[in-house]
């Protein structure tokens, strides 16, 4: 916990003047309220003894005096309020950047295994509420501190006896605190995870929408929204169990402390032991400390909620990239296209089935290739590699002859481009989709690309052109139009290695005509990959491999292939 507690601090460093000047601020406000019981203790004891007149000028000087310290506290209170939640907001600026920089290092396996709703809480819900501990803590324990010396250090002063009456109730409060702090950070390590669950089930619902109602599931989808609802409810109802529990046991002892010091106060008064002055002000002094306890009330739910926010966001932060550069990689340059697979076996995690066998495969530069086989035969597996979407279990992918784990992950996925069957455009125009492939590109390139991607003449008909708004995830667009996005986005890009996965197979007789001519237009002169469904769109590839759960099975043009009679002819026979 100490480290953590460390890096958490690390925080501050960059605002470290307004962080100090949040503190001054607070240990000033703090100043002027210890300082106001005691003026009047002074007018209470000394000045209402003196001549009227003289009384009367120094009651004026004194109101005056006391008004100041108000604005000076009223002045505090506000840089307080104001410019210490501006520091609270820049800190979650800078740790919503981290973590969001940290999601893009995860590779493919750590998503497979996400839920969008979850990363999401991460990165909103949780980081408020961190910063929230990290603007209001340090000054509600500053703040709370002074009062509670200060008060103590006056009150002793005032009366030994009737200070440690009231102080006798501290030990008891800090156990009752103690006892219900552990069990109310176990409830709110829950309510992360429960609003973590609805947030994922929201999300997910959301971006299924029109699966759901073309099901008419909404009665379902709304049952296991009131599951994942229900779930929250009582994790949040066992957290409110111990936050009543807490709040009503230190606010009675508060109170208790009250009542004791006035009753032992009053007793005192009678043996002439204290006079009435000395309790009016130690009654007064008596609110300027039960008032920073009940602070420090809150800033420890304050700090469960905050702290298990920022155990969340460590525990995020500590997951390692598995796929990431080598220390002495090196860039790709000048790239010609070879490309081989060395003995290359895969799996995706420990302990489940190997996907791909000992592969060996050498593939010319600007070379044609096409991969069939049966779903699960490892196709998209294969194609994955080469950009280092996953890494190999064994052996080797290399490009002109270097090894694709020594060249760094950004120049060599800047030198691969692809499309796929699932098309992801972001929400924004039509330009802004297209020039994703290359965000330098001027608005003549951009169009070029879409020219060569046969998507120009169906832009210009959309109401405005290449600035046409195109909803979140392209929705109205065609699957032959979003696809035809996808292809000029590549175009843009200009990569010498090219990956089509399945790239035509959602698509209708006629979207496929025009989306085919587009990909063998982009596939000229580089070398590429292509895993198709439709076997009658790879009829003019160089080689054809044929994969299934042992591996190549069999390897060869269209023709040779069909002439062997074997699992292709099959396939090409069936899939005609």
């Amino acid at each position: 916990m100490g480290q953590r507690l460390k890096k958490l601090a690390s925080y501050y460093q960059p605002y470290l003047p307004l962080f100090l000047a949040d503190m001054f601020f607070a240990i000033l406000g703090a100043g002027v309220t210890l300082a106001i019981p005691l003026i009047v203790r002074y007018i209470t004891n000394e000045v209402i003894v003196l001549a009227p007149q003289e009384a009367l000028n120094k009651i004026t000087t004194l109101g005056f005096l006391m008004l100041g310290l108000v604005v000076v506290e009223c002045f505090c209170n506000y840089f307080i309020a104001n410019y210490g939640h501006v520091m609270g907001a820049k800190i979650e600026y800078d740790m919503r950047a981290e973590i969001f920089e940290h999601y893009q290092k995860l590779s493919f396996s750590f998503f497979n295994n996400q839920k969008v709703g979850q990363l999401m809480s991460r990165i909103t819900s949780d980081l408020f509420d961190i910063s929230e501990l990290l603007h209001h803590g340090p000054e509600d324990l500053v703040i709370s501190m002074i009062k509670i010396i200060g008060s103590f250090v006056i009150l002793i002063n005032i009366n030994i006896k009737l200070t440690l009456v009231a102080f006798a109730f501290v030990p008891i409060m800090l156990l009752y605190a103690a006892y219900f702090n552990t069990r109310m950070k176990r409830a709110f390590k829950r309510n992360r995870v429960k609003i973590a669950d609805i947030n994922s089930q929201i999300e997910d619902n959301l971006s299924g929408i029109r699966v759901v109602k073309s099901f008419a599931n909404e009665e379902m989808e709304l049952a296991k929204f009131e599951e994942g609802n229900q779930g929250f409810l009582a994790a949040k109802k066992n957290s409110y169990i111990y936050m009543a529990g807490y709040h009503s046991g230190l606010g009675a002892l508060t109170t208790l402390i009250t009542i004791a010091s006035l009753v032992v106060g009053a007793v005192f008064i009678t043996n002439g032991q204290v006079d009435v002055a000395d309790l009016v002000t130690f009654l007064l002094y008596i609110n300027t400390f039960t008032e920073p306890v009940k602070k420090l009330i809150n800033f420890t739910e304050q700090f469960q909620n905050g702290y298990t926010g920022y155990e969340r966001f460590m525990e995020m932060m500590a997951i390692q990239p598995d796929i990431e550069d080598r220390p002495n990689a090196t860039e790709l340059r000048n790239v010609r296209g070879d490309i081989s697979f060395e003995d290359v076996s895969f799996h995706y995690e420990e302990n489940t089935e190997t996907v791909l066998h000992h592969i060996n495969l050498e593939v010319e530069a600007g070379s044609y290739m096409a991969l069939v086989g049966s779903s699960g035969a490892g196709k998209s597996t294969l194609c994955s590699l080469i950009p280092r979407f996953y890494d190999v279990t064994q052996g080797a992918v290399k490009i002109d002859g270097m090894d694709i784990r020594d060249i760094t992950l950004k120049s060599l996925r800047s030198q691969i481009g692809i499309v796929q069957q699932d098309v992801y455009l972001f929400v924004g125009t039509v330009f802004e989709n297209i020039r994703y492939g290359r965000p330098g590109a001027s608005r003549e390139e951009v169009i070029e690309a879409a020219k060569n991607a046969n998507a120009h003449e169906f832009i210009m008909a959309l109401p405005d052109g290449y600035d046409t708004d195109i909803g979140q995830r392209g929705v109205k667009l065609s699957g032959g139009q979003k696809q035809r996005l996808s292809i000029a986005r590549v175009f843009l890009k200009n990569p010498p290695i090219l990956i089509f996965d399945e790239a035509t197979s959602a698509l209708d007789n006629e979207s496929e005509k025009v989306v085919q001519e587009s990909l063998e237009r982009l596939a000229k002169n580089r070398t590429t990959f292509v895993i198709a469904h439709r076997l009658s769109t790879i009829r003019n590839a160089q080689k054809i491999l044929v994969l299934t759960d042992t591996g190549i099975e069999e390897e060869g043009s269209h023709s040779e292939l069909l002439e062997k009679g074997g699992i292709y002819a099959k396939l090409y026979s069936n899939g005609r």
